[in-house]
């Protein structure tokens, strides 16, 4: 009796990992659905005007679903920007710090400003996200979390954008009397206004179509 026991234990303990892992694989499928549905309805709606009830429903799912994943639109805000800020952060520390082709500094804050605006024109997702973030939120109540953890973006990117300029200083690409801090605020400055400007062109006949040359001449600028 007892070797039978020894047995048959194994089987139970095999067959209960694949269905926690399956109902753990089902759980992040339902999140990402309510993701994807609060991107869309947040774009078509504007985020004040839209209720987790109303994603649910897009999202084809229950609500308490919903609040099983987020508690309120501010995490679920968090949640999609994150899924867009990290791959930019990514795509900056490898094409800002990291001098992978020989290029000098300024070309690669070129080439991640140039970088940014592609994803824009080819994601549609990342898209959406700019603009729900840039036009279609109010920062107020539990959204004002939402803004300091932009404003804290912000921060981080305008410190390696310092990085680089204070390394093509190093290199005589720019005037000494421009310091790499100044530098880094202005280049943030001016590509935070592109990028609010491109996302309001939805035709794109303003700013979508220029936003490469314009990229371009601010860095020439910039050289000495």
């Amino acid at each position: 009796m007892g070797l039978l026991q020894l047995n048959s234990q194994p089987s139970t303990l095999s067959s209960t990992k694949p269905m926690a892992r399956k109902t753990k694989e089902d759980a992040e499928i339902t999140r990402q659905r309510i993701i994807d549905a609060a991107r869309e309805v947040f774009s078509t709606h504007g985020v004040s005007k839209t209720s987790l009830e109303k994603i649910a429903k897009h999202a084809n799912v229950t609500r308490g679903a919903v609040y099983w994943h987020f508690e309120n639109k501010a995490e679920l805000s968090f949640a999609m920007r994150e899924q867009v800020i990290l791959p930019l952060f990514d795509r900056m520390d490898e094409t800002l710090l990291v001098n992978n082709h020989n290029l000098d500094p300024l070309q690669r804050i070129e080439n991640f400003l140039l970088a940014t605006i592609n994803v824009l024109n080819h994601d549609p997702a990342t898209r959406q996200t700019y603009e729900i973030f840039m036009t279609k939120c109010e920062y107020v109540d539990e959204f004002s979390l939402v803004l300091e953890e932009i404003l804290d973006n912000c921060s981080d990117i305008v410190k390696k954008l310092e990085q680089t300029y204070e390394e093509a200083r190093q290199q005589n690409l720019v005037h000494l009397n421009h310091s790499p801090a100044d530098l880094a605020m202005d280049t943030h400055l001016f590509f935070s206004g592109l990028l609010h400007m491109w996302v309001k062109d939805s035709d794109g006949t303003r700013f979508r179509d220029r936003a490469k040359s314009m990229i371009q001449t601010h860095l020439s600028l910039r050289r000495k």
